[in-house]
């Protein structure tokens, strides 16, 4: 049942850069050239193509620091790729390709562009957020904007949403594996140039998009013996629990969320434990992951140990505040030198034990996996970085935390991998290989709004792509998919998904707390 799924398009391809990186800047110094030439024509063709501008949205060739998909990623070979592929199933189309790092750059792209006859742009997002393709939707041209997955997807999703609020009517967008959906995409290209400027470039590649999209599966799931608790008591539990935030040097006390008591607490208080921690204890701890670890990569026990000194330190810090939840700002923490290890394997740990350890110092995912877990009598939620791939119909939850007790800490466990944090190939952390056939429930808390964002969805598979996080659970959603691309704008990145039908016990707690529901699906 639990078995890793195939790879995404281009995930394999390799390609001599030498080759692909031939000619100098399209528009100016700061536009890095990665042309390859015009597309040749097929015989038989229309003599005047339609000239399509592809520009990649991304850092540099060769990634030069931790992001998505992770330092060190060369762009080259997936670039080429891309180019060759569009050239040889787009007949009667003309490419031309750049890259740009940001508004600057694809400014003089456009400026560069001024005397020539290019008919629409191709932007993909390669890194998160990179905003390059806002800057080329203003030309008032057809803009094709596709999401490279597992690499620029958080932008992406952002930027598509807010094309969708805004009714941009020139930009449409595609988020699939399959390169047969970006090229049917494409084909809007010539429709837009022949019907004129009031073609509506958007409706028509939605309506590629969602021709392109399998339809719902088989949406019964597997059995869940889940018991709820009371919204009474699970209020009740929300008041008595309390968030640390570890956001920087900072501490005291700070304002409540969704009725959860809340505190500051300052990297160094969270080091000193980490100082402090047993060393006898964290190597037995390290022991013990190694052991029921299905495979360690690329980590070394000396990591371990840290990793779990971090741990035992966490557990310290929330003994002393009186705490059950501890969210830190892990990467600014590590970068910063204020912390010395990453609490991923920590974290692991705690939400393991019906504690909560969350990332990123996001206070409404933590309230929202605190709330989970009260809702559930102990289930992990989990945080997420989330991709959506309309040609498995799915919304893939990304992460280098995840739990393998999704059942809470007397259910059944997964298997476990132990790796390197994925953006920075540094650290230690998780793949969870969770279980599959299962309905989840995933939500987000919005506070100052006074609204809880929801979808369920089957949990389908686990993607085993290298790019970006290290946990991957793949789900159906149930619903519209199309409808999950609009809210991203409004709401950011992160989701937490918990086991369990909580459609029921969720809608009863906004309920009581006054908060409306927002339906994402």
């Amino acid at each position: 049942m639990n078995q890793l799924k195939s790879q995404s398009f281009c995930v394999n391809c390799r390609m001599n850069r030498r080759n692909f990186i031939k000619t100098g800047c399209i528009a100016s110094a700061a536009v890095s050239g990665l042309a390859t030439g015009a597309g040749s024509l097929y015989a038989g063709e229309n003599d005047e193509p339609t000239k399509i501008h592809v520009i990649y949205s991304l850092h540099d060739v060769v990634q030069p620091g931790p992001d998505w998909p992770n330092v060190g990623y060369d762009f080259g070979p997936v670039m080429a790729k891309f180019n060759s592929e569009l050239k040889a199933r787009c007949a009667g189309f003309q490419f031309i390709d750049s890259m740009a790092k940001g508004p600057e750059d694809a400014s003089a792209i456009l400026k560069a562009d001024e005397t020539g006859d290019v008919d629409g742009y191709l932007v993909f997002q390669m890194n998160c957020w990179n905003r390059v393709v806002q800057t080329i939707a203003e030309s008032g041209k057809p803009v094709l904007y596709a999401d490279y997955p597992f690499a620029g997807s958080g932008g992406f999703l952002t930027y598509s949403a807010g094309f969708i609020r805004q009714n941009k009517k020139n930009a449409g967008f595609v988020s699939s594996s399959k390169i047969e959906d970006l090229t049917e995409a494409v084909q809007c290209f010539a429709k837009a140039k022949k019907a004129g400027p009031s073609f509506d470039f958007a409706a028509a590649v939605q309506q590629t998009r969602v021709a392109g999209t399998p339809k719902a599966g088989g949406l019964s799931c597997l059995e869940d013996h889940l018991k709820t608790a009371s919204i009474d008591e699970c209020v009740k539990r929300l008041k008595e629990s309390k968030i640390l935030a570890v956001r920087d040097q900072n501490s005291g006390p700070a304002e409540p969320i969704f009725g959860i008591p809340m505190e500051n607490v300052s990297f160094a208080e969270v080091n000193q434990a980490w100082e402090r921690a047993d060393k006898d204890e964290s190597r037995e701890i390290a022991a013990r992951w190694r052991k029921n670890a299905t495979e360690v990569i690329d980590v070394s026990d000396e990591t371990l140990v840290t990793s779990a000194a971090m741990y035992l330190g966490m557990k310290d810090v929330l003994k002393k505040h009186g705490a059950n939840a501890i969210t830190i700002n892990c990467l600014g923490g590590f970068y910063g030198g204020h912390i010395h290890a990453y609490p991923c394997l920590g974290f692991h740990e705690l939400n393991n034990e019906a504690l909560v350890g969350a990332c990123e110092c996001d206070l409404r995912s933590t309230a929202s996996m605190l709330t989970a877990n009260m809702l559930t009598k102990g289930r992990p939620g989990y945080i997420s970085d989330p991709v959506i791939d309309t040609s498995k119909r799915q919304i893939i939850y990304a992460h280098c935390v995840a739990s393998n007790k999704a059942f809470g800490p007397e259910g059944k466990t997964n298997p476990f991998t132990i790796m390197t944090h994925s953006e920075d190939r540094q650290g230690a952390s998780v793949r969870s290989i969770l279980p599959l056939g299962y309905l989840t429930t995933s939500i987000q808390i919005n506070q100052p709004t006074k609204e809880i964002l929801f979808h369920q969805g089957k949990a389908a598979a686990n993607d085993p792509d290298d790019r970006a996080c290290r946990t991957k659970l793949a789900v159906e959603p149930l619903g519209d998919i199309e409808k999950l691309f609009t809210e991203w704008d409004q709401w950011g990145w992160h989701r937490v998904t918990v086991y369990g039908d909580l459609k029921e016990p969720i809608f009863a707690l906004a309920d009581r707390m006054g908060y409306t529901i927002v339906e994402e699906a």
